[in-house]
Order: structure tokens, then sequence, then C-alpha cells
């Protein structure tokens, strides 16, 4: 299993293919490339359709995209286990995964994940209903599921993985959350994967200009 992802600094969507992987301790081969340079898209001409990261290639089988890549793991390899085992529950859990996947479109333009840097900007009204939104579902999933393993739906599944880019912006612009969303946050952001991530993150050099957004604190 081979699986192609971009700059961890700043590849929210390789991250969240990236940590289920990882956190299941899943065999496979790191291909990381350099976003946004012509070896970038020379070396996925052949792989992936979209010249996209992440691509995961296992075998015959090759899926370009993360929410896909987090499906076809769950299912091959985990036993559906990266979901909540309850029909209804785990309805709900694959809602707020496509909510994070298909929605909060300002949040992601002005607050482009940059997990070396500390930065403040200045946000629109959009930007800040999406910040609200995420409070409160990571409060109500909280506080229902905190006494259960403290994620999203109590033990880590896929929708952890769909929110876990958007820790790490919260944490870059030192956004200010209610108390039951920052003990969630509090509780991600020292997974072991994840801080394997932020470490290696922070030995990169690159810099995609793109992604450097407001001013340093």
């Amino acid at each position: 299993m081979k699986l192609y992802i971009g700059n961890k600094n700043y590849s929210t969507w390789s991250l969240r293919a990236w940590l289920i992987v990882d956190k299941h301790n899943l065999k496979h081969e790191e291909v990381q490339l350099t976003l946004d340079s012509p070896s970038f898209y020379q070396q996925l001409h052949d792989i992936s359709p979209t010249l996209r990261v992440p691509t995961l290639v296992d075998g015959d089988v090759t899926i370009w995209e993360s929410l896909a890549i987090c499906e076809y793991i769950n299912d091959t390899y985990l036993l559906g286990s990266a979901w909540p085992k309850n029909n209804a529950v785990k309805a709900k859990a694959r809602a707020l995964a496509c909510e994070m996947h298909a929605g909060f479109s300002q949040l992601r333009a002005e607050m482009p994940m940059n997990i070396r840097a500390k930065r403040a900007l200045p946000l629109s009204n959009q930007a800040k209903k999406d910040i609200q939104r995420i409070e409160a579902i990571w409060s109500e999933q909280y506080q229902q599921f905190k006494q259960q393993g403290g994620w999203l739906f109590g033990q880590w599944s896929i929708v952890d993985a769909m929110f876990a880019p958007v820790l790490l912006r919260f944490n870059t612009y030192n956004i200010e959350l209610n108390a039951e969303a920052s003990a969630y946050m509090k509780h991600a952001l020292s997974c072991p994967s994840l801080q394997r991530w932020i470490t290696e993150s922070a030995k990169e050099t690159d810099i995609v200009t793109a992604d450097e957004a407001g001013t340093e604190l």
C-alpha cells in the first residue's frame, strides 16, 4: 500500500487520509510530494486522474480522494471499526463528516492550515459563522461522548480525521472556543498520531505563499 501526500505543514486532505493509516498502524509506503511544484504533477501524472493528494495505491486499486480513502481503509482493513457500530449514530457521524468535507468554505479560504505558524487575521462574518457551527458540533458531541473516550463519538472515528485540520487551523490562529469544544480540541491535539504529524511538519522548509495568511503573533 502506497500513500501519496503533500507537505505536512499545509496539506489538509493528506492529513485526513494519513491519520487513519497511521492510527491503525497499517503497513504502507509514504510518498511525500512538494505542493505546487513541477515534480508534484509529474509524479502524479500516471497515478491520479485529478493530480491531487492524497492518493492511495493498494495493489491494483487507486483512490484519489480523502474520504473515499478512509472508507476504503475502513472496509478493507478495519472491519468497519472506524465508524460507530450503531446505525443511527453512524448515520450522524457520516453526516458530520460529509458536512466537514463539503462545507465551511469561507473558513477554508480565510484560514489555510499552516501548522508551523502562529498568526492573527481578521475574519469575515461568514468565517465566524463557520467557526460557530464547528464549535457547536464539537460541544454537543463532546458533552455526549466524553465519558466514552473523548472523541466526537467516544472512540476515534473517520469524523475525527475529517475535523483534524480544523484543530490545527484553530491552534494557528488562536481561535477561542467554549469549554466543551476546547476540551475536545485539547484531547484531539494530544493524539500521538497527530503529534507525530505536527512534529514532522515543523521540520519542513518549503513555503506555499498562498497559505501564509495573517500576521505573526
